[in-house]
């Protein structure tokens, strides 16, 4: 993928552009210009491990469409919990759901000054989704959002979406998957929850997820990681998997056949969706 060459320009009160932003570095990898020279620096660093680095932010947001409209599609879902939003691209899941269900709700999370900024600009244009600042890595503050329990009704059946977030947890490894319990613990029964992380796939290519993910710990982003199936697995805990569970993300329920060799990038993302009974 050839990505934008976008301009610095002077950036929104409260961004620090002396730091990447995951935010913006998934920004710059899916070919936008809402980031600044250290966040494509931070690419660039991962891209000489794994140089088809951009493939791992490309496969998250194709996974992201096919996942949401198969919830809008199958599932009777209308309302979405969309934690660590990013910056608004192509095919948002508001996007591709309200295609299919004009009515659902759909609020995102992200606490980035960057997105909140556009996040404001899109409650401007449609009324059915809603922006709230808050820190995904903590579901108590989201689950008393006000904005959250304005337009989430945690009576009916929610779609929790944490696409690319928990591999960023800065915190010791094991932290993630207590988070996601408190998330699936709030949900009512007929929920489900959509996971995709950066995935070590304990094969020939668990080397360059691991180098890859020393460059991320090592940068000032400061977090990174790959876990492996098990690791992914648990963050479901005891939700019914959809089938075929948990996958590289190319592999969940792909448009067409595959037909090419999967790249390094694409072994290394994964992804599944889970039913609470």
């Amino acid at each position: 993928m050839t990505s934008a060459q976008p301009t610095d320009k002077r950036p929104p009160v409260g961004v620090d552009p002396t730091r990447p932003s995951v935010a913006r570095a998934y920004d710059y990898a899916l070919g936008g210009k809402d980031n600044y020279e250290v966040d494509r620096q931070l690419v660039a660093m991962a891209a000489k491990v794994m140089p088809e680095v951009f493939d791992l932010a490309v496969e998250n947001r194709a996974f992201l469409i096919r996942a949401v409209r198969f919830l809008a599609t199958q599932t009777g879902i209308n309302q979405y919990l969309d934690c660590g939003s990013g910056m608004p691209t192509t095919e948002n899941t508001h996007q591709v759901v309200q295609r299919i269900n004009p009515d659902a709700r759909i609020v995102y999370i992200d606490n980035d000054p960057v997105v909140q900024a556009h996040g404001r600009a899109l409650l401007e244009e449609n009324d059915q989704t809603h922006f709230a600042s808050a820190d995904v890595f903590d579901p108590d503050e989201i689950l008393a959002n006000e904005t959250v329990r304005e337009h989430i009704d945690f009576s009916e059946p929610v779609a929790l979406l944490h696409f690319g977030t928990l591999h960023h947890f800065p915190g010791e490894r094991h932290r993630p998957a207590e988070i996601m319990k408190k998330y699936i613990d709030a949900l009512p029964s007929g929920s489900f929850v959509t996971i995709s992380h950066f995935f070590d796939p304990e094969d020939e290519y668990s080397e360059v997820a691991r180098r890859t993910e020393q460059i991320l710990h090592e940068s000032p982003l400061g977090a990174g990681s790959f876990r492996t199936m098990a690791e992914i697995r648990e963050l479901f805990h005891d939700l019914e998997m959809i089938d075929p569970g948990v996958t590289e993300c190319v592999n969940w329920w792909p448009d067409g056949p595959q037909i090419k060799a999967l790249n390094q990038a694409q072994h290394c993302i994964a992804g599944g969706i889970g039913r609470k009974l």
